[in-house]
C-alpha cells in the first residue's frame, strides 16, 4: 500500500465543564473551557509486529496519569481505529502501532477519553495522508464516547479541540462573548469520578420523582443563561454566583462527593468569586473561578481541603478584539 508518511502524530487538550454538565446529555445548553496545558499527544506508525490483535493495532500509553487507562481503553481505540480506516477509506490492514502520551488523569470528568480519541483520530489521519474536517473527526471521537460512556452529549467530543471557551447545545457550538478577566482554578479530589453511575443516579431520580427532571433542566439551563450573559457583560461576581448555584444543584441531585464539597467550600472562604463539582461526578474535580490576586490564597486553601493537584486556566476578555 501506498504509505504517506513514516510516522503521524495528532494531539488534543482537556476540558472543564463550567455549567450544564448532566442537563447537556437532555438537550440543554453548557458551557465549557478547554483546559490547554493538559495535553494528549498520540503518534501512529507502521508495526513490523504481527503478534497483533483483532484490530491489527498495538496500544501503549505513556504519561504518569495514562497508565490506568490500558486495559479499560484498548478494545475502545482497537474499534475506533477501525471505524477511521472505514472513513478515510483505507482498505488494507496495515499493522500500525500507536503510542498515546496523556497528561490528563483519567476519571477526573476533564475529558481524558475524548481527548485520547481525538489524538488517534488526527494521528491516523496524518499518518495515511488524508484530510480530516473537524465535522468527521468530531463523529469519530463522539462514537468511541458513546462506547465508554453510554449516552454522550458530544460536549466533550466538541470542547477537547476547542480553542475558547464554548457554547454547547444538541450538537451545535458558539464562542460565547467573554467580557471579563478572571481565573479558574480547577482541584482534583484525588478520587475517580463514576460518570456512567452518575447518569444512572440522575436517571433513576427523574423516573422516581415525578417532575423532577423538567425541574432540573429548568435550573441548569437558567443558570447557563445567566452565566453566558455575565460572561459577556462583565460581571465575574455574577458568573462566580452561577457556578455556586449550579453546585448546589448538582449536589441536591446526588452527584456530588463529601470531598468535592470540601474543595468548594475552602474554594469560597478563601474569597473565590464562585465553585463547584466539574464534570460527571462521584469524584473528580472542583472548579472556582477567582481573581488573580485571590489565587494564591484559594490554591493554598484548596490543597489544605485535600486537593491531590490543581491548574489555573486564565480566562481573557475579548470582547473588544474582532471577532
Amino acid at each position: 500500500m501506498h504509505r504517506a508518511r513514516s510516522i503521524g502524530s495528532g494531539s488534543a487538550h482537556a476540558k472543564a465543564i463550567l455549567l450544564g454538565e448532566h442537563a447537556v446529555v437532555y438537550g440543554a445548553p453548557a458551557i465549557a473551557l478547554p483546559v490547554p496545558q493538559l495535553t494528549v499527544t498520540a503518534s501512529a506508525g507502521w508495526s513490523p509486529d504481527t503478534a497483533h490483535d483483532q484490530y491489527d493495532v498495538l496500544f501503549t500509553m505513556t504519561g504518569s496519569a495514562s497508565r490506568p487507562l490500558v486495559t479499560e481503553a484498548s478494545d475502545r481505540l482497537g474499534r475506533l481505529v477501525t471505524e477511521v480506516k472505514a472513513f478515510l477509506g483505507v482498505t488494507e490492514s496495515p499493522h500500525l502501532d500507536v503510542i498515546v502520551d496523556c497528561a490528563i488523569p483519567p476519571g477526573r470528568g476533564l475529558g481524558s477519553s475524548a481527548a485520547c480519541a481525538r489524538a488517534i483520530v488526527l494521528a491516523l489521519a496524518d499518518l495515511f495522508g488524508r484530510e480530516m474536517s473537524q465535522s468527521a473527526a468530531y463523529d469519530l471521537v463522539q462514537t468511541a464516547e458513546r462506547v465508554a460512556h453510554g449516552r454522550a452529549s458530544g460536549v466533550d467530543a466538541r470542547a477537547v479541540g476547542a480553542s475558547a471557551p464554548m457554547m454547547f447545545q444538541s450538537g451545535e457550538v458558539h464562542e460565547p462573548l467573554i467580557g471579563c478577566d478572571g481565573l479558574f482554578i480547577i482541584a482534583d479530589s484525588g478520587d475517580m469520578g463514576r460518570t456512567k453511575d452518575a447518569v444512572e443516579l440522575l436517571r433513576a431520580g427523574f423516573k422516581e420523582h415525578a417532575g423532577a427532571q423538567e425541574k432540573f433542566l429548568r435550573r441548569a439551563s437558567e443558570l447557563t443563561d445567566e452565566a453566558r450573559r455575565a460572561l459577556a457583560e462583565g460581571r465575574p461576581e455574577k458568573l462566580g454566583a452561577c457556578l455556586t448555584d449550579n453546585h448546589e444543584l448538582l449536589r441536591a441531585a446526588g452527584l456530588s462527593t463529601g470531598r468535592i464539597d470540601a474543595l468548594v467550600e475552602a474554594a469560597l472562604a478563601a474569597g473565590s468569586l464562585g465553585a463547584k463539582i466539574t464534570g460527571g461526578g462521584l469524584g473528580g474535580c472542583a472548579i472556582a473561578l477567582t481573581r488573580m490576586e485571590q489565587a494564591r490564597q484559594v490554591t493554598r486553601r484548596l490543597h489544605e481541603a485535600g486537593a491531590t493537584q490543581t491548574w489555573a486556566v486564565p480566562l481573557k476578555g475579548r470582547s473588544h478584539h474582532a471577532r
